[in-house]
């Protein structure tokens, strides 16, 4: 009966978070420019597929596998029997397949934002495949498959490292490969505006990216039985999103004089990022403190990225990056020693008690997993660029990835008046950035 009931709240806290994608859609779609909406959008269900068949092949296996090291699993392979469900469990091995699977599409699409506008279909493939095999799973069995950070106690409830931080990495390495989008910056470096060409969307998708939250956060604890735990979890998980939000615009408005909508939707997004590795450790209060903090990095990180000319059209490394960073150095702070023992993960943390311990197993979770994630994303699209390109032609971006990728748009009639446009021009030159 436990087993079943457990089933039944993972599976709900997978589907919410297979959900996300959808907030992703409208967030990215919304976020971008109207000549790339129908690429940026179908490339959502493109990261779907590859992830689930190439997480169902391997990724699994090297994250849970039955014959794991310390640095990775291995065993399982394609098709393992999920069947089974082994004497203890609390949950079915096909139910947390699927809750897991879930994760790993929420990490590579992080990753492309470092992509958007301006990447080859072709090398974000190749990337998506190797991403789920090379990079993603390392760092998920380091942390949650029993590798060598776990057993230091490094506290990521679920996921502001392995899923957030691993996919802003990659998206940082493909942006400084990619370069800017043209038009960015002009002659003198100094940033140009690209705004996205739909606000409600990206307003919408971020609801429903807050959403699809309680799945990833309240699913975490799997276990349904103890119903005022995940309950808990999920009241922290929304009050660092609200506070996240409400920092972010005001501190906007107080620099800007204008209170950008744009920046308080990625505060919200901020604080859900950071509350994720620290929702089932620290108290409500807490939870307050971690998302208002997170709100104000996300601002000071979209000005400094753009100020680095790092073109980050999604503000995946502000949101997911940066945030992901402050979240997971949040626990070595506030956990407390009973939610650490309930947990059964680390210790508590700095204002409680814990010293500098916690905190310090926090920092090395970081800096391994973010150089990993880094320098191997960065190899890999470095060895794509020099065999077959990762950046569209310039005449290809300046129409559209719409229309040069996919043959049409997702705004039909806007074909017509960029070919007008194009009509009117002197030809464009022929230059790649491949």
């Amino acid at each position: 009966m436990e087993i079943g009931v457990n089933g039944i709240w993972t599976i709900l806290g997978a589907i919410l978070v297979l959900f996300m994608q959808c907030g992703f859609i409208l967030l990215e779609a919304g976020s971008t420019q109207m000549k790339n909406a129908g690429h940026v959008a179908g490339k959502t269900i493109f990261t779907v597929g590859i992830v689930s068949m190439v997480f169902w092949g391997v990724g699994y296996a090297l994250i849970f596998g039955s014959h794991g090291g310390s640095f990775i699993g291995w065993g399982d392979y394609f098709g393992f029997d999920v069947k089974d469900v082994t004497e203890g469990a609390t949950v079915a091995p096909t139910v947390m397949f699927l809750f897991q699977l879930a994760f790993a599409t929420i990490s590579m699409s992080i990753a492309w934002g470092g992509f958007a506008e301006r990447a080859k279909l072709s090398a974000y493939l190749i990337f998506s495949v190797l991403f789920s095999v090379l990079i993603y799973p390392v760092i998920a069995h380091w942390i949650w498959g029993g590798g060598w950070l776990a057993t230091h106690g490094k506290q990521d409830f679920a996921g502001s490292t392995v899923v957030h931080l691993t996919g802003a990495m990659a998206a940082l390495a493909a942006t400084l490969l990619l370069k800017p989008r043209i038009g960015k910056y002009d002659k003198n470096g100094r940033p140009n505006p690209i705004p996205g060409h739909n606000q409600v969307f990206t307003t919408l998708g971020v609801m429903i990216l807050w959403i699809g939250w309680f799945g990833f956060n309240a699913g975490s604890t799997i276990t349904a039985g103890d119903g005022s735990f995940f309950g808990f979890v999920a009241v922290n998980t929304q009050l660092a999103a609200a506070a996240g939000a409400v920092a972010a615009l005001l501190i906007s408005w107080a620099i800007s004089g204008k209170a950008d909508l744009s920046v308080m939707l990625n505060g919200a997004l901020a604080g859900l990022v950071a509350i994720t590795a620290s929702c089932a450790f620290v108290e409500s209060w807490a939870a307050i403190v971690i998302g208002l903090i997170a709100g104000v990095l996300v601002y000071a990180g979209m000005r400094m990225f753009e100020a680095l000319r790092i073109d980050d059209p999604i503000g995946a490394l502000s949101v997911h990056g940066l945030a992901g960073i402050w979240g997971t150095l949040s626990n070595g702070f506030f956990t407390t020693s009973e939610l650490a023992e309930k947990v059964g993960v680390g210790r508590a943390g700095l204002f409680y008690g814990g010293g500098l311990h916690q905190l310090g197993v926090q920092a090395m979770g970081i800096a391994a997993s973010g150089a990993f994630a880094f320098v191997v994303s960065y190899a890999i699209l470095y060895i794509v660029k020099k065999a077959i390109g990762i950046r569209v032609a310039e005449e290809d971006e300046v129409i559209g990835l719409d229309l040069s990728e996919h043959g049409a748009y997702g705004y039909p009639e806007h074909m017509k008046q960029i070919a007008a446009a194009l009509e009117s021009e002197t030809e464009l030159p022929h230059k790649s950035f491949s």
